[in-house]
């Protein structure tokens, strides 16, 4: 995992949090995260967005601590970033790292997350 620099950070009124680079995010880890319904749920929000969200805009029916472990897995297995700006944790989806990685995985999983809550009536 990467640090990054905490004096950016500090100049911008942001701080970051520990991500894989790139070259370390491995096709298992990515494929264990999104495998939970909830981390699924929270990457077809992010992926919906049209910019950062902060992890409050993303209602999940689990407890504050269950939402942070949730955020905690999809970043340290490559799929989000986070980052915060000053309170606020902002996620955002790392769709150009995964695609490079691993083309057409993410719009793959998105298309059939929509076809499984259209057939279920989640919709």
């Amino acid at each position: 995992m990467s640090p990054e620099t905490s004096a950016v950070g500090a100049a911008s009124g942001t701080r970051s949090l520990p991500h894989p680079d790139r070259e370390d995010i491995r096709l298992a880890q990515v494929l264990h995260a999104l495998a939970d319904p909830m981390r699924l749920r929270i990457v077809c929000a992010l992926a919906a967005a049209e910019d950062e969200l902060n992890c409050a805009d993303i209602e999940l029916p689990v407890s504050k601590s269950t939402c942070t472990h949730h955020f905690r897995v999809l970043r340290e297995h490559g799929v989000i970033q986070q980052i915060y700006r000053g309170t606020a944790k902002m996620n955002g989806l790392r769709r150009d790292d995964l695609d490079a990685l691993f083309p057409g995985l993410i719009d793959g999983v998105l298309r059939a997350a929509d076809l499984q809550a259209r057939r279920l009536g989640e919709l």
